[in-house]
């Protein structure tokens, strides 16, 4: 969100510096251990509304975005497969129906037998039926936090990597906009961590042409086919802000449901292990404030939804700043509200 926001407002023409506690590289941060997917349509049945339209907005800046970028970035947006296990069906009448009474812009295909084979070879014959989210991307999370860093440089923004900021180190500047992230925990006390584990795969002879997402009672767990034969499996979800190595649960989870789906995955090779901590509010939705005083504006509470929500809310944020600060204060989030709903634009 940081990276992305001081990228776009140096484009708009603002000065800019940045303090980011992660490398210039982005390790570290929740952001690197992500898996970039931008899949409002997946989100329908869980997430609210407003996350779902934000998405899709998202959706539709991110191809601009990274053909911008100086350097390349891997993006798909071939769309999300959904696979059940038989006794799992009835998650999958669930997903159908909610999705389509809450969201009658979602497209919903059902796929059967040899078209689904067809479609995806390397899908286990136990699942007879899937369905296809059309449009639904994923970009490469490391590759564009290098691009950005990049194309950071040519607009001669001042970066400050392996900088965390703490109230003594606080920069001196007109406006401030903190996306700390679980770093703002002692600015914004609701937040809260979220533990995600992912694991990173290199299956050169699976070649996947959509994100797949098991549908579970239980547990949702996804395969991100990347570049070179590289997967990204992920993610789980426990309240928690320990950033400790994957636990044996979680690596279980994640490598049985992914096998389940791809048996081709046994001679799979382990990559990495990865384990950040998410932050969220207690609404699981994404927040501005500002502080008059200390003129900060806060930006936090992405949850599991960065890749998806960022572009829609860096818009906002620079639709703020551009905004007189008198009439701004009082109303940073209604700056996203008007602009989702292509209303007059922020006073």
């Amino acid at each position: 969100m940081g990276r992305l926001l001081a990228w776009r407002a140096a484009c708009a023409g603002l000065k800019v510096a940045l303090y980011d506690a992660a490398s210039r590289l982005g390790e570290g941060s929740a952001a690197w251990a992500a898996a970039g997917m931008i899949t409002p349509a997946a989100e329908v049945v869980d997430a609210d509304a407003e996350i779902v339209e934000m998405g899709r907005h998202s959706l539709t800046l991110w191809p601009q975005w990274l053909s911008e970028l100086p350097l390349p970035v891997f993006y798909r947006d071939t769309g999300t497969l959904l696979l059940w296990h038989r006794e799992d069906a009835g998650e999958a009448r669930r997903f159908d129906i909610m999705s389509r009474s809450r969201d009658p812009k979602t497209e919903l295909t059902r796929i059967y037998g040899d078209d689904l084979r067809q479609l995806e070879p390397a899908i286990a014959p136990s699942f007879p039926s899937a369905m296809l989210l059309p449009g639904e991307a994923q970009v490469d999370n490391r590759e564009l936090l290098l691009a950005v860093a990049v194309a950071l440089d040519f607009a001669n923004v001042e970066c400050h990597w392996n900088t965390p900021i703490t109230d003594a180190t606080w920069p001196d500047a007109g406006t401030v906009v903190d996306c700390r992230g679980m770093g703002a925990r002692r600015d914004w006390s609701e937040l809260r961590g979220v533990r995600g584990e992912v694991v990173r795969l290199h299956a050169p002879e699976i070649e996947l042409r959509h994100m797949l997402r098991l549908l579970h009672p239980r547990y949702s767990v996804y395969v991100v086919p990347r570049a070179e034969g590289r997967l990204v499996v992920g993610a789980t979800s426990i309240e928690s802000e320990d950033r400790s190595e994957v636990s044996v649960r979680g690596a279980l989870e994640l490598l049985s449901s992914a096998y389940s789906m791809l048996p081709a995955l046994a001679e799979a090779r382990i990559l990495e292990f990865a384990t950040q901590v998410r932050p969220a509010l207690p609404d699981n939705r994404p927040a501005m404030q500002y502080d008059p005083q200390r003129k900060v504006l806060r930006i936090n509470g992405l949850y599991r939804h960065g890749f998806l929500l960022s572009p829609t809310v860096v818009e906002a944020a620079l639709s703020w700043l551009a905004s007189p600060q008198s009439a701004a204060e009082a109303m940073p989030w209604q700056c996203l509200r008007e602009f989702l709903h292509e209303e007059a634009a922020c006073p």
